[in-house]
């Protein structure tokens, strides 16, 4: 069980000292004992707002988070299991309203046990009205990020919880749909945990009290970007390949040494050694967030997702890490392009993969549906969106992640529209005729320059630059 603070405590945890005002709150008259006459109702009200010294479930207003100005909502437990009423939207809508007047980012501090069942139909209709505020609010380019403290479950969580764009979770907190007491009697109660909430795909984060503040900030940076978007510029190459310039001439006559032949690119793509996307990344960026999870229950540590800055910059990423992508890994980063297009931010996609992965349960996940999302993701984007291949570029599965006519390739990668060894044996050649027809497809570096699939090859950094 997590410390379970107050909703003005919670506000305190994260935010600037002194900064929080509080929004005023819209005024409703209700007939005795509420919309449903339910006896005893007033009492109960009266007896929570003694105990917690506020009026209502949330507490609304404004604060600078690491400097950074947000709207806050902040849910108060203690009265009534921070349930929601016709009141409580109220005051959820104002909130959303105030953020996309003031054009400040959200962030939902959430814990409640649901809807107010004293209200009936009408505090559940209340989630129409929140699941509408978020819209609004998405559809207006501010971000909306969620703290999920103990517990969060019911229409909380399947409203300002699962719908927003960044969903931070404090340990051992409970978290699901169904509350405590009217879930199954033989349910895993590990399900209804952040950690397990995490590692089914639906959270990006478990984060401890003591680094909540800190990260909050992080994303504010991370999510607030200046305008207009610029493209982000391509990595350098990190690996230790020579006479790049060679490679760069993409004259497609055999005699670049940098790869001598399309095998070569394959070996050198498929070496161990070879720096991934984990390297890149780190070089990349002074600041990078990840997040996690397709939001359909699936995760795949084979592609790296988040935000960092780059020379103070915020820029999107979708990474690839040298396996073979998963449905999960797809669906995660097209969340994670079209995020970055609402909010103005260029995206870099790093490509590296044999291929899509292409098993049973990869199927059953839907892979072919996923391949699309990301595909349809990387077309629509109206931000810049960058890519550079760092490794082995295979087939489809690769392609979906590639910028058309903002590819660039490094020295030690090669793109293929199938791998060398499946196309001999497509084409009922010997295995030992792989090489030679690697050399047939035209997938170096410089043969992808020469034929317009890429922009370049990239070089290593200069000394004493950026990466």
């Amino acid at each position: 069980m997590t410390t379970r603070l107050s909703a003005r405590a919670a506000i305190a945890s994260v935010t600037d000292p002194g900064s929080f005002t509080e929004l005023p709150a819209p005024q409703r008259d209700s007939p005795p004992d509420g919309p449903l006459a339910w006896s005893g109702y007033d009492d109960s009200r009266a007896r929570a707002a003694r105990r917690t010294g506020e009026e209502e479930s949330v507490v609304t207003g404004t604060a600078r988070i690491g400097g950074a100005e947000a709207t806050l909502i902040s849910f108060e437990f203690g009265f009534l299991g921070g349930s929601l009423g016709e009141r409580t939207g109220d005051r959820l809508e104002a909130a959303y309203t105030h953020a996309r007047t003031h054009r400040l980012p959200l962030v939902s501090l959430i814990a409640t046990g649901g809807s107010r069942m004293q209200e009936g139909m009408l505090a559940l209709t209340q989630l129409q009205r929140v699941a509408r505020q978020c819209v609004l609010t998405r559809a207006a380019g501010v971000p909306q990020i969620a703290v999920l403290r103990d517990p969060t479950t019911g229409g909380g969580w399947a409203t300002l919880g699962a719908g927003a764009d960044v969903i931070l979770a404090l340990p051992g907190a409970q978290v699901g749909f169904a509350g405590s007491r009217v879930r199954p009697a033989d349910a895993d109660p590990a399900a209804y945990s952040a950690e397990g909430q995490y590692a089914a795909g639906h959270v990006d984060a478990v984060v401890p009290p003591v680094d909540l503040a800190g990260t909050v900030a992080d994303w504010l940076r991370l999510l607030t970007p200046p305008s207009p978007a610029q493209p982000a510029p391509p990595p350098a190459a990190l690996g230790d390949v020579q006479d790049v310039q060679e490679a760069q001439d993409g004259d497609g006559d055999g005699d670049d040494p940098i790869p001598p032949t399309g095998w070569d690119a394959v070996q050198q793509a498929r070496h161990p050694d070879r720096p991934h996307a984990q390297a890149y990344l780190d070089a990349y960026f002074t600041l990078r967030l990840p997040l996690s999870g397709d939001r359909a229950g699936g995760t795949d540590p084979g592609m790296l997702c988040g935000f960092g800055l780059r020379e103070g910059r915020p820029v999107a990423y979708a990474a690839q890490c040298g396996t073979a992508t998963r449905p999960a890994g797809y669906r995660t980063a097209a969340r994670v392009i079209r995020l970055a297009d609402r909010l103005g931010i260029p995206v870099l996609t790093l490509v590296d993969t044999p291929g899509a992965a292409n098993d049973t349960a990869a199927e059953h996940a839907g892979a072919g549906a996923a391949i699309a999302d990301t595909f349809t993701a990387v077309a629509a984007a109206s931000v810049p969106v960058t890519t550079l291949v760092i490794g082995e570029g295979g087939s489809g599965g690769a392609l979906a992640l590639a910028a058309p006519g903002n590819t660039w390739v490094t020295p030690d990668s090669y793109f293929s529209v199938i791998a060398p060894e499946l196309a001999a044996a497509i084409l009922k050649r010997p295995p030992e005729d792989a090489p030679a027809t690697a050399d047939q497809l035209r997938i170096r570096p410089q043969d992808l320059v020469a034929l317009g699939v890429a922009r370049g090859v990239v070089g290593p950094k200069p000394p004493g630059a950026s990466a």
